[in-house]
């Protein structure tokens, strides 16, 4: 099982888990509204080589909510400054979704500290036209995964609701696990996500504001296309074949969640990348 630490610094409370068997650092980054127990059953396969931590980015989790500052140099910096205090100079990092972006961003303001990426079904590469800010509302409803923020009147209306995302298509005992340690008890009595609505605004914010790409990037790097992600066209793909000099593309099945709905394959995936740097 895991260790759970907190880092803290000047202006926040990184809250991370910790599998300490192996040597090689590998840094796990969930996606928008998780935390970091979704990469326990990825974990649990490559502790015994790797020295592995997963932290919840601010906003999430058990970390700090601040009500402003969910820029990516903010994440960056909160990332950094817990590699600093593990005594590591670079890890491999492994990234879902919005945290896709910020490793393609990452990689490019400071390639040392990256000794490869897998960039797990990733969204929003490109600066988003400012028109759409005003579409964000209606995206908060059509995203699934935000459906389960909450508020709701008991933790089962709650469970119900989540068997019906995408993400816990399935509901094996790994979902039901991630989805409780997602979930809080509000004062008013009601229950709702630990993800707040400032950290939703503050990070769609930026990921409007901020491309992804800007240069050609040396970081090996594995793109993980899942069946029935959302990097299903050409047009979605081309942007990283143009600015990822070291790419390899790999399908596996499964969801825009492919470790919690097909974890075994996305595991076999993620070990087998690895594995060339060792």
């Amino acid at each position: 099982m895991p260790i759970r630490h907190t880092l803290s610094t000047p202006d926040i409370q990184l809250s991370y888990l910790e599998w300490n068997q192996g040597t090689e650092p590998l840094l796990l980054l969930h996606g928008l509204a998780d935390h970091a127990l979704v990469w326990s059953s990825l974990a649990d396969e490559l502790q015994a080589d790797y020295h592995i931590i997963a932290p919840d980015m601010r906003g999430h989790g058990e970390s700090s909510k601040p009500e402003t500052d969910y820029t990516f140099e903010s994440a960056i910096a909160d990332l950094e400054a817990l590699m600093d205090s593990l005594g590591w100079k670079s890890a491999h990092i492994v990234s879902h979704s919005w945290t896709g972006k910020l490793a393609a961003i990452w990689a490019r303001k400071n390639p040392q500290r990256l000794r490869s990426m897998v960039l797990v079904d990733p969204i929003f590469i490109w600066k988003m036209p400012s028109v759409l800010r005003l579409t964000f509302p209606l995206l908060y409803r059509y995203l699934s995964f935000l459906k389960g923020m909450g508020p709701f009147t008991s933790y089962e209306v709650a469970e119900q609701q989540a068997k019906q995302l995408n993400q816990y298509q399935g509901w094996s005992s790994l979902q039901q696990q991630v989805f409780q340690a997602g979930l809080e008890q509000k004062a008013d009595g009601s229950w709702g996500s630990k993800f707040t609505i400032a950290a939703r605004d503050g990070i769609f914010e930026d990921v409007m504001c901020v491309p992804g790409f800007t240069v050609p990037l040396e970081t090996p790097t594995l793109f993980i296309q899942p069946e029935k992600g959302v990097n299903r066209l050409d047009w979605q793909i081309k942007p990283y074949k143009t600015y990822l000099k070291n790419l390899r593309l790999c399908q596996v099945p499964g969801n825009h969640w492919p470790f919690l709905t097909a974890p075994a394959a996305f595991n076999q995936t993620v070990a087998k990348f690895l594995a060339e740097f060792n």
